[in-house]
């Protein structure tokens, strides 16, 4: 069969070949590029901690000395500490990243200090050139990837068996793929290819951004300033740590105003450090940069047999929200869909289910961020209606960088097409359908206790028994006891290759639950005791239906997803050939 065509080598394309790679499914990795990066240490990511273990267990080591885990949030307005947060190293002790009750409740106490609590799982901060490298290195080292630098696609051909694309570049050619995943970028050209719009706004944010080496009073914590005191401050201004003293400072500009000269960008360097450190301290500029922030989503996200992913799919990033970390549970959610209907064949209702719940998810977070921008920023409207004004609005703000709340959780798919029709025997646990799995430690097939994000991105469900004491047996007596031989054989009729795993708990459930979770770690459905007939049923929707079935009825004519008003792009024909239009512009 024809390997997978991903156009574009950033970090979601190298993160979607490596994820294909590691279910089997070779790739052809298109990049427009020379195939090195540029160091730019004003140009950063923040990964929550789901996404910074995909990238890890991928093979972009060495993210943790390139990249730093935020011991802490603090939050100020004027001269004041509004909030102080404390920030860990795993989940568990950490609370459900979905709600942000705790917070609320703490502000609304009084107590500015949260440092006795619990903490939140802490995200990782790294120069986005330093996660591409590593992703680079990683692809190397995959024989089931195939890097193709300084190959920009200038044509796109589609027919019922795969996709034809033809590149410029010092190897001139033409690529047969099975699919096709446009990851190039806000001014994707394979989005303009296949004839996608990209409605949204400009300029939601701009920033004004400096990466520099210094002494700031709060070593490894990352700080948001509203309304600083001092002249100048502006309206925010904000500080996240990296490896060795150095720091990423953003200052929140007017979205639509004078050009930031360097000398105006010198000044605002010394002010914001004087305002912290009472003087001017010592400091070494690394990198500047001003960074202006646009909120887009395209119309369709598939095509037949190709796919958008990333920013070539959406544009977010206002009030804290995080487009990479975004692209990267895309490429997440598609390839283990790609995988199941690359070995399979088939499969339309599964690959439409990548629109359907990806695109719905961003198009929430975009929601949620437009309904916030007048009350954080001013204006009027919303914002008059909302009280508890200064808490409430930092709140917020720290949702969308900590991973919270509306601006930042992790998605739940609980309305995905894929979701089994509710039986009886369901029962409920602490997880939602759709939602990610907690974290817990499980005994794998081997023996060992590993923590179950571990065996996810391997191209098969998981079925995972709740067993108390199990933890102290040896597996060669408790695989043959009660009622794992009953579950062992349910698994084995289950219509994909599934693996069994036990653990001693999991949040909200008893003894006996049986849970049926994705390739990508969130949960199909929990089951009180082993029910074969409900497992299997369950399996046969969470995979699209039996293997090779069809009813994708975007294939051809329709369109899956949410629209949300605007008419459906047209699908090119089989074999039409479609040039680029090079004078096309995103907006």
């Amino acid at each position: 069969m024809d390997p997978v065509i991903v156009v574009g080598a950033g970090p979601v394309g190298l993160t979607l070949s490596l994820a294909l790679a590691a279910q089997g499914v070779p790739c052809v990795l298109l990049d427009e590029g020379p195939g090195t990066e540029e160091v730019r240490l004003a140009r950063t990511v923040v990964l929550r901690e789901d996404t910074a273990d995909l990238v890890e267990r991928l093979g972009a080591t060495h993210l943790e000395k390139d990249g730093l885990r935020w011991s802490g949030w603090r939050s100020m307005r004027r001269k004041q500490l509004v909030r102080d947060v404390p920030l860990g190293t795993g989940p568990a002790d950490s609370p459900d990243p979905g709600d942000s009750g705790d917070l609320r409740d703490v502000a609304d106490a009084g107590d500015m200090d949260v440092r006795g609590g619990p903490s939140l799982p802490a995200p990782l901060h790294v120069p986005q050139h330093a996660l591409a490298s590593a992703l680079r290195a990683a692809v190397a080292a995959a024989p089931l990837v195939k890097l193709v630098p300084q190959s920009r696609v200038d044509t796109l051909e589609q027919d019922r068996d795969g996709v034809t694309v033809h590149t410029k570049g010092p190897g001139t050619t033409w690529w047969r793929g099975s699919y096709l995943v446009g990851c190039d970028g806000a001014r994707s050209t394979v989005r303009k290819l296949l004839d996608i719009r990209f409605p949204g706004r400009t300029a939601v944010e701009r920033h004004a951004v400096a990466a520099l080496r210094a002494e700031l009073p709060w070593p490894g914590e990352a700080v948001l300033h509203r309304q600083p005191p001092w002249r100048g401050g502006g309206a925010e201004v904000s500080a996240r740590p990296l490896p060795g003293g150095v720091w990423r400072l953003d200052w929140l500009l007017p979205s639509r105003g004078e050009l930031v000269t360097p000398e105006a960008l010198i000044t605002r360097v010394r002010d914001t450090l004087a305002g912290w450190c009472g003087e001017t301290p010592p400091y070494e500029l690394l990198d500047t940069g001003v960074h202006t922030l646009h909120h887009r989503l395209a119309r369709r996200w598939r095509v037949q047999r190709a796919f958008l992913a990333g920013d070539a799919a959406h544009l977010l990033g206002a009030l804290g929200t995080q487009g990479l970390d975004e692209g990267i549970r895309d490429a997440e959610n598609l390839a283990w869909k790609l995988a199941h209907a690359w070995h399979h064949r088939g499969g339309d209702l599964l690959l439409d289910s990548y629109q359907a719940e990806r695109r719905a998810a961003v198009a929430a977070r975009l929601r949620a961020a437009d309904q916030s921008l007048p009350i954080l920023r001013g204006g009027g409207g919303l914002r008059t209606l909302v009280p508890g004004a200064v808490r409430g609005h930092d709140t917020l703000l720290a949702d969308g960088h900590l991973g919270r709340g509306a601006l930042g959780a992790p998605p739940s798919y609980s309305h995905s097409p894929l979701a089994p029709p509710h039986a009886e025997a369901h029962t409920t646990v602490g997880t939602p359908p759709g939602a990610p799995v907690a974290d817990v430690r499980v005994t794998a097939p081997d023996g060992t206790a590993v923590r179950l994000r571990e065996r996810l991105g391997q191209g098969h469900p998981l079925v995972i028994l709740v067993a108390p004491g199990t933890g102290v047996w040896d597996r060669r007596h408790w695989l043959t006891a009660g009622i794992m031989p009953r579950l062992v054989e349910a698994v084995e009729a289950l219509p994909s290759p599934a693996e069994l795993l036990v653990t001693e708990s999991y949040p909200g459930a008893s003894a006996h639950t049986v849970l049926l979770v994705r390739p990508d770690g969130h949960l199909v459905a929990a089951f009180a005791g082993v029910r074969p007939a409900e497992l299997l049923a369950a399996a046969l929707a969470a995979l699209g239906g039996a293997p090779g079935a069809g009813g994708g009825e975007s294939e051809e004519n329709g369109e899956s997803g949410d629209d949300e008003g605007g008419a459906a792009a047209r699908a090119p024909r089989p074999r039409e050939r479609v040039q680029a239009d090079r004078s096309a512009r995103i907006d």
